[in-house]
């Protein structure tokens, strides 16, 4: 899932400024899981506006609202009367649920409240750790489940560097070597032989090195079509 963690909050009330009318729209899936923009979020950060508003003397009209999902139009379209009554919309939904409010409204002045920072999963409660790159062209069918491009710091494909030790990474201490996980998974699979295979240079084209990336179901698109 998405992971992402609020900003500080005077950052947020710097990126409102003089905005005297704002929604705080939460989001109910990722963002809701890491207890970072869900619909208690989302209350707790507009209660906390308005406190600080008042205790400066310039009391703004914060109110809150969640959607089950920021990033598809249908979820975010109900929100069009009151986007229209508000001078700002603060997003507490990834980066995608931000862009996904100022295209849908780009007459609203749309600001992002949290921090998007990684694809991840939660390894025990309260922590989350990067899993996934999305770098568009998987091999964890060779690495034993396990991702070196996100998970080695040096995104590795052909084994760990010099600077790993007793399976740590040179990093941190607390980081484990992917390279030796993988290892040690295919070891217990009897499939080590996976790794004497050479992979060649990554084609990044397919990562956001290749620019802004984009996917076309061609069987959806003409079932839309004919439904309409």
């Amino acid at each position: 899932m998405i992971i992402a963690e609020q900003k500080p909050l005077e950052e947020i009330r710097g990126l409102i400024g003089e905005a005297e009318k704002v929604l705080v729209v939460g989001c109910g899936t990722c963002v809701t899981v890491c207890f970072a923009g869900g619909e208690k979020e989302a209350g707790i950060l507009a209660t906390s506006l308005r406190m600080a508003s008042k205790l400066e003397g310039r009391p703004k009209e914060v109110t809150h609202t969640t959607v089950q999902r920021q990033c598809e139009w249908e979820y975010i379209d109900p929100l069009r009367d009151q986007i229209a009554q508000v001078d700002a919309v603060l997003s507490i939904g990834c980066g995608i649920g931000v862009q996904a409010l100022a295209e849908r409204f780009p007459e609203a002045i749309v600001l992002p409240g949290l921090n998007t920072t990684f694809l991840g999963l939660p390894v025990e409660q309260g922590i989350w750790e990067e899993r996934c790159a999305a770098c568009g062209s998987c091999i964890l069918g060779l690495t034993g489940g396990i991702c070196p491009i996100a998970r080695c710091a040096k995104q590795l494909l052909n084994g760990p560097c010099g600077g790993s030790q007793n399976g740590v990474c040179e990093i941190n201490p607390d980081t484990p070597c992917a390279w030796q996980l993988i290892y040690d998974r295919l070891k217990a699979q009897g499939r080590l032989h996976l790794l004497m295979e050479i992979q060649p240079a990554k084609d990044w084209s397919t990562s956001r090195d290749g620019g802004p990336r984009k996917i076309t179901r061609e069987d959806l698109r003409l079932q839309a079509e004919q439904s309409e």
